[in-house]
């Protein structure tokens, strides 16, 4: 669903071969309704003011909302494979997946990048899954954890321009460890853990193509585990994994053309000019507004560069 007009929705699900159907919400009526306004941009923003945060709904069969991914902006999106894994109710480990291995007795360490086949594009989300597979009688520590033992967590340490969200845990169990005398928060058998993450900035941008082929995509993980007679000694372990990097795809727009991405075949200059005249009817002020803040902005911007070539200088 977005605010394009029904031509425009028409002709893109045409050109990408799309055979579901696309929602026109023009004056975000529904958007509203659902409280996903895009609250970030202002009136002022005429165009695109009346967009929703790019997001998604994962619906049953019998229309049962069972998860939803929104963020705050275009530039963040989930990767197909999390929404199918949202709608099975489990991750699915391919084992063409890139992926690493550790652990120690008794305990399995499973590491996959899932999401795009494993390449990285500005903005698009694709997760870390770490998967513990724990020998019977082997419980892993979830936080909170008494004074002196380790919760297990995943931390990803680079490379730069690497973005992470926060990082899921399932629902852990309730352990009260006799021979210990503690209450503990655990996992047994198997555990999946992820941590959602974006390339943006210095590693790929949409301005230009990425600068180098690959990313090493650093994590560590640390956890602690026990059995039924004591706590196991904690354990970090570091891991890496090799990524290529990839352009993103574009709008058929002549602002996004140029810089090397992957661009659309879809002309949307006609369904821009639709756009912006249906806005200028609703709203001509809104225009005068729009155009006086651009140019607010670039005389801030150029003033700003003048005093800092006067300061080098």
């Amino acid at each position: 669903m977005s605010y394009d007009d029904t031509k425009a929705l028409r002709e893109f699900a045409e050109a990408q071969l799309i055979n579901y159907p696309l929602l026109s919400d023009q004056d975000s009526v529904v958007i509203k309704q659902y409280g996903i306004l895009n609250t970030l941009v202002s009136k002022d923003d005429a165009f695109i003011y009346g967009i929703p945060y790019p997001g998604v709904f994962v619906c049953d069969e019998g229309g049962r909302v069972v998860s939803k991914f929104f963020h705050d902006s275009y530039k963040k999106r989930e990767s197909p494979e999390t929404l199918i894994d949202a709608a099975l109710g489990h991750i699915q480990i391919e084992d063409d997946l890139p992926q690493t291995s550790g652990g120690e007795s008794g305990i399995a360490i499973t590491a996959a990048i899932r999401g795009g086949d494993g390449s990285l594009r500005q903005g698009i989300i694709r997760q870390l899954i770490v998967r513990f597979r724990l020998k019977d009688g082997l419980h892993l520590y979830g936080a909170p954890v008494p004074s002196g033992l380790t919760a297990t967590k995943v931390t990803i340490l680079g490379p730069n321009g690497l973005h992470t969200l926060p990082t899921r845990y399932p629902p852990t169990t309730p352990l009260h460890h006799k021979t210990l005398g503690i209450d503990l928060h655990v996992w047994s058998n198997e555990v999946d853990i992820v941590v959602p993450f974006y390339p943006a900035e210095d590693l790929a941008t949409e301005a230009e193509v990425p600068s180098q082929p690959f990313a090493s995509i650093d994590f560590e993980v640390c956890y602690q585990a026990c059995n039924e007679d004591a706590c196991l000694l904690p354990q970090t372990q570091r891991f890496s994994i090799e990524l290529p990097l990839d352009v993103v795809d574009v709008p058929g727009l002549s602002i996004h053309r140029g810089h090397g991405q992957r661009e659309s075949d879809y002309d949307s200059t006609p369904a821009m000019r639709r756009l912006i005249w249906r806005k200028i009817r609703s709203n001509p002020l809104r225009l005068l507004k729009l155009a006086w803040k651009t140019s607010r902005l670039k005389r801030h911007a150029k003033k700003h560069q003048d005093k800092k070539k006067t300061l080098v200088e």
